[in-house]
């Protein structure tokens, strides 16, 4: 394996294998957008919800393949996306977008989830430095306005998982039923990271910059386990939590964002500050890594418990964030990480005959088929932006 290979072969899955599946399986022809599930056994469910999350990575990947390969139907599609989202998703009364939707576009849980809120301005961002839609980029600026005024706690610092449709406090903040109750984590901070930086590129907003660094300074002031190097979980408001839990793929994940928000803010006196602190993040993702190349998902310290299945979003988080450390710091050894994660990807996660990826591999070798091929959590998002940051980075 060289890096010249594994650019081709990801350019090859990307095309027919990932976008191909979402294109020739997942269009709503009868009621718009796109259906909401597809399960692990390939069989649709056309009725299923429609959730923001997938839409809006459905939007961000059809819009970023646009920009990278230039082809006409990835802008047919992205655009599908964005008009269904602003048509059905968007709260035109109360602000912000809906968790969902029902599968013929009526609101069905109407909650706003700072998390998918994210993932609509990543989306919207991302079609619009692709096009050039000035009118998108408006869209995506008032639901980050809606989130500096409603979801922003400038007491504390930090970011309110989760209110009604009204933006009144909810009791259940979770994203999952696999979640605990905290009413600030990791993994929206690191999906309000992500969308900031995304936003910043086509709007460089003078407050917008201002909160890049603050959540920079989140991540490594309160996120990072000081004793660890992981990042924990779940906290309350006072950013006070268990620090149990050691989530590798979101580790690997959060180094290479925070890579990118420092390059995009271009601050060298901050950024060689915080660099020091996202390679021990990535080195202390290493220790999911496993003997045959892949991650593993999660480990409790405090039970002593793993879920030691390979996800399939935690491979491309790896194989990004080893190219990452590759590149920044010069860890040849990462990059081998990087093709053996690959290597592993191809021969037990890729669907080479119904598309698209399985959700994981089990601990025990054998295929996860009773988890989606796509749905509210299985989006052509981690692993069409794997390919994209290899074809674009090498």
């Amino acid at each position: 394996m060289n890096l010249a290979t594994m650019k081709r072969e990801m350019c090859e899955v990307l095309e027919g294998n990932i976008l191909r599946f979402w294109m020739e399986r997942m269009v709503d022809e009868e009621h718009g957008g796109f259906y909401g599930r597809i399960d692990g056994n390939n069989r649709l469910h056309p009725d299923a919800d429609k959730g923001a999350v997938l839409n809006a990575r459905i939007l961000w990947s059809f819009a970023a393949a646009y920009r990278v390969l230039g082809r006409e139907e990835y802008r047919m599609m992205a655009t599908r996306a964005k008009d269904y989202i602003l048509a059905h998703f968007i709260d035109k009364e109360q602000g912000g977008a809906f968790w969902s939707v029902d599968y013929l576009g009526r609101p069905k849980d109407t909650k706003k989830q700072t998390y998918a809120l994210g993932f609509m301005i990543y989306g919207l961002s991302e079609y619009s430095r692709a096009t050039g839609d000035e009118e998108v980029l408006q869209a995506a600026i008032r639901l980050y306005e809606d989130i500096e005024h409603h979801a922003f706690d400038a007491r504390n610092v930090g970011y309110i998982e989760a209110l009604t449709r009204q933006w009144q406090p909810i009791q259940d903040m979770r994203l999952s039923d696999k979640d605990e109750n905290g009413s600030r984590t990791m993994n929206t901070h690191l999906h309000i990271l992500e969308p900031y930086t995304s936003l910043y590129r086509v709007w460089p907003d003078e407050q917008l910059e201002h909160r890049l660094r603050t959540l920079i300074g989140i991540f490594t002031q309160k996120l990072l386990n000081p004793a660890t190097g992981h990042l924990d979980l779940f906290f309350d408001d006072r950013w006070q939590g268990r620090r149990d839990i050691e989530s590798y793929g979101h580790d690997i994940e959060a180094a290479w964002l925070l890579t990118e928000a420092l390059d995009v803010l271009g601050d060298e006196e901050l950024k060689s500050r915080t660099m020091p602190i996202v390679d021990r993040i990535a080195r202390a993702s290493e220790e999911g890594l496993t003997a045959d190349g892949s991650m593993i998902h999660e480990a409790n310290t405090r039970t002593g418990r793993a879920d030691r299945d390979r996800h399939w979003w935690v491979q491309c988080e790896c194989i990004i964030g080893m190219v990452n450390q590759w590149q920044h710091f010069g860890d040849e050894e990462a990059l081998q990480r990087a093709f053996r994660c690959w290597e592993y990807v191809k021969a037990h996660l890729i669907d080479h005959q119904g598309g698209e990826w399985l959700w994981s591999n089990r601990e025990d070798g054998t295929p996860n088929l009773d988890d989606d091929k796509a749905g509210p959590w299985k989006c052509p998002y981690h692993n069409s932006r794997m390919c994209m940051e290899i074809m674009e980075r090498i």
